[in-house]
């Protein structure tokens, strides 16, 4: 039986020098394998990926890189797998040297191929005209100016949930939950889950906690003041002004973001390394004999 090539798009965060040398040392690796093709090499702005035929993609950054590659692939996604050159990383999991390392494995197709839960928002104007995104982590709708409060409501289904007074509100994804979700005390939900997490943003009112809900409904936020500015931000790099009358509809997206995960991935063993879930060092005290 003759292995099939595996075809790679490879995708840098830019083009700065440690992307470029990364880039050129997994370049030079790949060299020595013969049933890899790398079929088109790029930075994220420029990517079309209309024009790509291949079986995996490997993203060079952070989990950033790795956001901005998989919504310029749209409808058209391909697994990536994610070599962290930013800082914590849970897309972005692998380091160069991982990586290097684990290629044999890459080459052989030994990994799985996991899916995960993106989601659509429709930005509808009072004129009727619409703006359609995807994302993968959330979209935050906040104050566009520091030291200003702001209500922004939520419905969801068509029901009244609340309104929330405070810096604004966020609705992530289980992929999100451990991005700007977390940091404003939102929960960590599994990555495989079917869910949207609603976090507020430094509510007034302190009995507003962040909520879970299925993914299977509609979630629609308004914001019935926005003389000071309101900003409706996804996955931290499309901004929008919010205007007067705007509504802002978020769902499931038809489309699922995949990812490549090695067989020795674990999800709990990632929150351990990256979020330092190994507790503080206990005192060891020297042995006998020694200062």
């Amino acid at each position: 039986m003759t292995a099939e090539i595996l075809r790679l798009v490879i995708v840098a965060r830019d083009e700065s020098p440690r992307v470029c040398q990364a880039r050129a040392a997994i370049a030079e690796m790949l060299g020595d394998f013969p049933l890899t093709e790398v079929v088109a090499t790029t930075v994220t702005d420029d990517w079309d990926i209309a024009r790509v035929d291949a079986d995996l993609v490997i993203v060079l950054g952070g989990d950033g890189a790795i956001l901005r590659a998989c919504r310029q692939m749209g409808q058209y996604q391909l697994p990536i797998i994610g070599v962290n050159l930013g800082r914590l990383g849970f897309l972005a999991d692998l380091s160069p040297e991982e990586f290097l390392k684990s290629y044999t494995r890459i080459q052989n197709r030994e990994y799985e191929v996991v899916e995960h839960l993106m989601f659509e928002a429709k930005i509808t104007h009072p004129n009727g005209t619409c703006e359609t995104y995807l994302g993968l982590n959330e979209i935050a709708v906040s104050a566009t100016t520091t030291l200003q409060m702001i209500d922004v409501e939520l419905a969801i289904d068509g029901e009244s949930v609340a309104t929330y007074s405070g810096d604004g509100l966020i609705i992530s994804t289980p992929v999100g939950s451990t991005a700007h979700s977390l940091s404003a005390g939102g929960p960590i939900l599994r990555q495989d889950l079917q869910a949207f997490v609603i976090t507020p943003i430094c509510p007034h009112t302190l009995t507003h906690r962040p909520v879970v809900d299925s993914a299977n409904r509609m979630y629609t936020i308004t914001v019935p003041e926005v003389s000071g500015g309101v900003t409706a931000t996804i996955d931290g790099q499309i901004h929008r002004q919010v205007m007067d009358g705007d509504r802002i509809d978020l769902q499931r997206a038809d489309t699922k973001f995949q990812i490549a995960r090695l067989p020795d991935h674990r999800y709990y063993k990632t929150l351990h390394r990256k979020l330092g879930w190994a507790g503080q060092p206990r005192y060891q005290p020297p042995h006998a004999g020694m200062p």
